[in-house]
């Protein structure tokens, strides 16, 4: 049995899915070195009502403090 929380109508899914292809392309753009699932999981936060200029200080923060080798990094910014 599936919970009706857990699912999506599909043009939600895909409105979602447009909107953080979006998003991602703008961050590529920006250069931010985001990942997809990292960009992802920011969104939601916001959605959550998170502050978003707190979030990006963090993730400013964690990029300076981060080892060349962490998510936040360039090179895994394509999802496969």
């Amino acid at each position: 049995m599936v919970k009706a929380c857990c699912v999506m109508d599909p043009e939600a899914a895909r409105t979602a899915r447009e909107s953080l292809d979006l998003a991602f392309h703008m961050s590529n753009i920006l250069d931010t070195g985001l990942d997809r699932h990292t960009l992802s999981v920011l969104v939601a936060l916001c959605d959550l009502g998170l502050n978003p200029e707190a979030l990006a200080a963090v993730v400013k923060e964690l990029q300076r403090e981060a080892p060349p080798s962490t998510p936040f990094s360039s090179s895994s910014s394509q999802v496969p």
